[in-house]
């Protein structure tokens, strides 16, 4: 007969672990910074096309961006706090994760139209109006320096999902300070070659943002570690706590942007209580490591030793 295994689950509801003050003051920054953008990227796009001016059109399809991923922050945090229905136990997580795939696609493509209109120019610049494309720049640099503002003061820290936001917007000041450039060289020497060369520049700042984007939704897709957890350091980390004996089957995912989660096999010390063990390792997981999510199974090296030897007589009788 098979020993009997002694496992511990701590049980975290399926959503992102922030509540309260802290939820509702990063949706609020959220919906500024979301309003904000969209208010001058209109602007951006109606003086880029009075100016003529590619940097500021394509200054504005980045802010469409920041908008996108302001967006899609938003819908995940209204969309996340749904139930989970029975047949999807953790819920609508993947949802979010799904979308920003999609907004990393059109980042990239968008990235290459910039910089085939870019290249067009060179061969041919256009007149540029460089004063009127220098305060549309200007006002531009304004409503990305606001939405960085609203943005900071949320969770950025404890949050990935808005600090992606914000980073996302920090990254568009650099554009509209390339815009700003871009407008007072044109209106001091008349070098109008400099605009389509500044709309590179920007077209390389989205393809960054959304090749990073593109990266870390596939890495939560292929079930990857999340990249500010170790497992190397978890395992350490895990050996170190008392009646610890060793660990296998540690595995580190993401549910979501800001949702770790972990499982393991704690195989216990002699003597050890599994209690204590369990207790003792969901404590320093989550004080330490932030993770919140994890499922634990306790085992004596007794128990692992029946296992090996019945996984080695399947494995014979198999063969």
């Amino acid at each position: 007969m098979a020993p009997e295994r002694a496992s511990g689950h701590h049980h975290h509801q399926h959503h992102h672990p922030l509540h309260g003050a802290a939820h509702h003051q990063n949706r609020r920054a959220l919906r500024w910074s979301l309003s904000i953008t969209l208010t001058f990227m209109g602007v951006e796009v109606v003086g880029g096309w009075l100016a003529n001016s590619l940097a500021l059109l394509s200054d504005a399809a980045h802010m469409a961006s920041d908008a996108a991923a302001l967006g899609l922050s938003l819908f995940a945090f209204w969309f996340a706090r749904r139930p989970a229905p029975a047949d999807k136990t953790y819920g609508y997580h993947r949802t979010e994760v799904l979308a920003a795939l999609a907004n990393a696609a059109g980042l990239l493509v968008l990235a290459g139209l910039i910089l085939h209109e870019a290249y067009e120019r060179l061969l041919a610049p256009p007149d540029v109006a460089g004063p009127l494309m220098l305060v549309v720049a200007v006002l531009g640099l304004v409503a990305n320096a606001a939405s960085a503002w609203m943005l900071h003061r949320g969770d950025i820290h404890g949050n990935l999902n808005l600090r992606g936001a914000f980073l996302h917007v920090v990254g568009d000041l650099a554009g509209s300070v390339g815009a700003i450039l871009a407008a007072a060289i044109i209106a001091l020497t008349g070098w109008t070659v400099v605009d389509p060369l500044m709309s590179g520049l920007i077209a390389l700042l989205i393809i960054v943002s959304g090749w990073r984007l593109l990266r870390d939704s596939l890495n939560v897709l292929m079930e990857g570690a999340p990249d500010h957890l170790s497992a190397a350091e978890v395992e350490a980390a895990l050996l170190e706590q008392p009646g610890v004996a060793g660990i296998h089957d540690l595995h580190i995912w993401t549910i979501t942007s800001g949702f770790p989660a972990l499982s393991c096999h704690v195989v216990m010390e002699p003597g050890a209580s599994p209690h204590r063990v369990l207790h003792h390792v969901r404590t320093m997981l989550e004080e330490r490591f932030g993770l919140h999510h994890v499922t634990i199974q306790v085992e004596s090296e007794q128990q692992v030793d029946w296992a090996c030897a019945l996984c080695n007589r399947s494995v014979a009788q198999e063969s």
